[in-house]
């Protein structure tokens, strides 16, 4: 069987958390904060709905050397080997390296020499420059590192060994961009959920398949819109009815442009801390936020703020515990704050047993590093999963 190496994102414990909700734990191994062994072939792992995985990559050989010099002597030798293997026309050549103490300088030097073995079988080859010792996603894809005559090759530190691996499949930049900037209703003011983070969001709730997706908090729909594109159906609720005519907005703009049925989704105006809800099988979202912040604000404003978001989702978990079945897995995202002393959480997240809930924790993810952070943000986004008792 060949392995599979997921290359995480920029919050490593996210992507492990959701690999392991998607995967089990035990066919994951972490090598770092960077990438994960995965017990599987590639084409088993769902990657178009991961959105904490960057490049999903086949592997080829596990180097028992962590040595450059060791390692570009193998690459030397092994490479014109393999050209046979792909098609006609330029050969296209990336290499990515992680966690190897190593300069661009060296790394790009190292790429031009295999460039003159490669060229000396008769084979034409591009080499891309790096400019950091990773490729980033956009470089990969501009210039086609997946395509039948494009290689990106990973060169993975693990302890005493290298991974060497080639990437399959590459995170759709454009087609998130579009899903994000192309709707038609946006509004800062209630905050811009990234349609990757609602993609973790919804992995981390573990929905069973042709499971209804409830969101209680649904906003402008993005938590919907990715749970529509997983193949799920969507139930939508909000405290306001403009958020609900945004979000209908933006999903029938969707269903079109995805040629999505109608029917698999309804929205309505409700209140989360007391709305009745019909039949639905997984709760996914990102809940109130409460008043955003540009800078820190006194102690005394944080602490009122605090008190209020913690009361209203006190209040929603209460009313959904009367609703949710028994063994029922949901994920939140509720908010943080960032102070000068570290991150600021919901007290409520302290009685979650007393509410009828116990909290999910991962094995190669801790509850801490499921903080979704930018830097200069004030209020954050940590993910919750839970299991209703």
């Amino acid at each position: 069987m060949t392995k599979s190496i997921a290359i995480l994102g920029r919050q490593s414990g996210l992507g492990l958390a959701e690999l392991e909700s998607l995967l089990g734990t035990e066919l994951l191994h972490p090598i770092g904060k960077v990438a994960a062994i995965i017990d599987k072939e590639p084409s088993e792992i769902p990657f178009s709905r991961l959105g904490g995985t960057v490049k999903l990559a086949k592997m080829l050989a596990v180097l028992e050397m962590t040595d450059w010099g060791a390692i570009e002597k193998y690459l030397a030798d092994t490479i014109p080997k393999h050209l046979q293997f792909v098609p006609e026309g330029k050969l296209k050549l990336g290499i990515s390296v992680y966690g190897f103490q190593l300069t661009t300088q060296k790394l790009n030097a190292s790429a031009l020499s295999l460039k003159k073995i490669i060229k000396a079988t008769g084979r034409s080859v591009r080499i891309i420059p790096n400019k950091e010792l990773e490729l980033n996603t956009a470089q990969v894809v501009h210039n086609q590192l997946v395509g039948p005559t494009g290689w990106e090759l990973l060169l993975i530190r693990d302890e005493s060994r290298t991974i060497l691996a080639q990437t399959v499949q590459i995170q759709d930049i454009e087609a998130y961009a579009r899903r994000d900037q192309a709707r038609p209703k946006r509004d800062a003011r209630v905050g811009m959920l990234p349609p990757k983070l609602a993609q973790i969001i919804i992995n981390l709730a573990c929905p069973p398949p042709n499971a209804t997706i409830l969101d209680p908090f649904c906003g402008t729909g993005v938590v919907l819109q990715e749970s529509l594109l997983m193949g799920y159906s969507a139930y939508g609720t909000d405290l306001e009815t403009r958020m609900i005519e945004y979000s209908q907005t933006n999903l029938d703009w969707l269903a079109s442009r995805y040629s999505l049925k109608l029917e698999t989704y309804d929205l309505e105006t409700g209140d989360a801390t007391k709305h009745q809800w019909r039949n639905f099988d997984t709760v996914a979202g990102e809940t109130y936020l409460g008043r955003p912040f540009s800078a820190l604000p006194r102690p005394e404003i944080l602490d009122e703020v605090m008190r209020d978001v913690d009361l209203i989702h006190k209040k929603f978990l209460k009313n959904l515990a009367t609703q949710a079945k028994s063994g029922l897995r949901l994920t939140i995202a509720v908010p943080a704050w960032k102070t000068s002393q570290g991150f600021k959480h919901l007290k409520t997240l302290d009685s979650l047993e007393e509410l009828g809930y116990t909290r999910t924790s991962f094995v190669h993810a801790r509850n801490d590093e499921l903080v979704y952070h930018r830097e200069n943000q004030i209020v954050a986004r940590e993910l919750v999963t839970l299991i209703r008792k």
